[in-house]
């Protein structure tokens, strides 16, 4: 059996879609998080970088979804 892999980028596309649902602006998450900046969260929804485990957790609190919803694996192609 493979071990499943995160697709940063898709994962990305993802949390960016979710936080426009909910309609949290990214200015939002990074008060909320305690950024410097956006660019964490900008970072976030390219794909560039995940957010660790602690703010995974925080961020899918905060889009009211659980964790597993917020990561797209890449898919097994023998499946």
């Amino acid at each position: 059996m493979d071990a499943p892999l995160v697709n940063a980028i898709e994962t990305g596309k993802n949390i960016k879609r979710l936080r426009e649902e909910k309609g949290i602006t990214v200015r939002e998450l990074q008060k909320i998080f305690g950024f410097d900046t956006p660019q964490a969260v900008y970072r976030w929804q390219r794909g560039e970088t995940l957010p660790c485990l602690d703010n995974l957790l925080v961020l899918a609190k905060i889009l009211d979804v659980q964790v597993e919803d917020l990561i797209i694996q890449n898919r097994n192609e023998n499946e």
